[in-house]
């Protein structure tokens, strides 16, 4: 069901059907508003803020997602414009208040007092029990060896299979992102809270970007554990980038960003390519691949074009889905989805929900995978899963002391 809620109090409500074009939906739901505003800035100001799950590609493209036991119930899709917008520049320490109004005045002053007043309650995080999984490391290895399998066969040349992991909690869930965002800095960090549930993360990889009708991916493929130690983390960044399963990896998955920009887009080019990236806790392999989005067609085309990042499922994209779907058990729901904006004029940032959060009802949910080929290792694959995820258990442990 789609169901569109507008500030007049109108709700539209409409069901999916075969033929519904879910992409233009979202696109005819932004062209609804209008912005009064003149000014050029360099942020984003207007538009909406949400996130498409991982399981909502059954509406971009011909494929069976199903609703697994154990899955989190929560919209596939859930897009807001929101009232009010702050946007910081850390740089100069000003911040820019905007309000979207409809028949009302302006709350610009009510928020101004809010931000001056400074009162804030703030409250304890405690994890309750052991962290669970809905596989153990040996069932991990063996979807390796299944994975493997597949490849030697030729079904598929890459495919991401991953594991969930659940904690129980008492208190403040924003004390972990807190703990998240020092320990973790990353190109995106975001917190949504939506009452029910909160999605929130420390994201190293862009989804898509969007920006005056040139779209970018920046593949992430091709991962090392840091050691802590800078001398032997740059080793480590030279052997990563003469790895030969790891650079596989990686051009398969530039190549599919090619293809899938290449769909409604011209000059599709690689900007940059391999390059070596240090986050926290481990180094990456990244590169850059843009196009010129064709004129009549909107952002939320290109956004179904590229859906999902072929960083999560692996190569080619429809078969490698179509093993997720037969092999994993829990549905992947925010993981491995996308969350960020697209302002009225079409410009789209989201990152991937990798290194993030679902909370609901007092339980923490993560999850991660690896790019699974002909050539891998079950041990290292499964030191792999535990190497993205350090990050996030750290931040949970350091949140009890917050």
């Amino acid at each position: 069901t789609i169901i569109q809620t507008f500030p007049n109090g109108l709700i539209d409500t409409s069901e999916i059907k075969e033929h519904t074009n879910v992409a233009n939906e979202i696109h005819n739901f932004t062209k609804r508003f209008n912005v009064d505003s003149k000014d050029k800035f360099k942020f984003i100001n207007n538009g909406i803020f949400g996130y498409t799950t991982y399981d909502a590609v059954k509406h971009f493209e011909d494929i069976e997602i199903s609703k697994k036991e154990d899955s989190l119930n929560i919209p596939e899709i859930y897009y807001a414009v929101y009232q009010n917008i702050i946007a910081i520049n850390h740089f100069k320490n000003e911040a820019y208040i905007f309000a979207h109004c409809f028949d009302s005045e302006s709350n610009i002053d009510d928020i101004h007092h809010l931000i001056k007043a400074k009162n804030f309650a703030s409250y304890e995080f405690t994890s309750q029990g052991k962290i669970n999984s809905n596989l153990t490391d040996d069932e991990y290895k063996q979807h390796v060896e299944l994975a493997k399998k597949h490849c030697a066969r030729g079904d598929v040349f890459q495919l991401v299979l991953s594991r969930k992991f659940e904690q129980e909690f008492k208190g403040d869930e924003f004390n972990v992102y807190r703990a998240l965002r020092s320990i973790n800095p990353s190109p995106y960090l975001f917190y949504f809270d939506y009452g029910n549930f909160k999605i929130f993360g420390s994201s190293p990889e862009a989804q898509l970007i969007v920006s005056n009708g040139k779209a970018e991916i920046h593949p992430i493929a091709g991962t090392f554990k840091r050691t802590g130690n800078d001398l032997k983390d740059a080793e480590l960044a030279n052997q990563l980038s003469t790895d030969d399963k790891e650079n596989a990896e990686h051009v398969m998955l530039v190549d599919l960003a090619r293809n899938d920009l290449s769909r409604h887009s011209n000059q599709v080019t690689v900007e940059t390519y391999r390059e070596v990236q240090f986050f926290s806790h481990v180094i990456h392999l990244v590169s850059k691949v843009t196009g010129q989005k064709h004129k009549d067609v909107s952002t939320m085309q290109i956004v179904a074009d590229t859906f999902p990042a072929g960083t999560l499922s692996g190569a080619p994209k429809h078969r490698a889905m179509q093993l997720i779907e037969q092999y994993e058990k829990t549905s992947r729901s925010f993981y491995g989805g996308a969350i960020g904006f697209m302002d009225f004029e079409g410009n789209y940032n989201h990152a991937i929900m990798i290194r993030t959060f679902l909370s609901k009802n007092h339980q923490l949910h993560w999850q991660a995978g690896a790019g699974l080929v002909s050539k891998s290792n079950p041990e290292n694959e499964l030191q792999e899963v535990y190497n993205k995820l350090g990050a996030l258990t750290k931040a949970i442990e350091l949140a009890e002391n917050i």
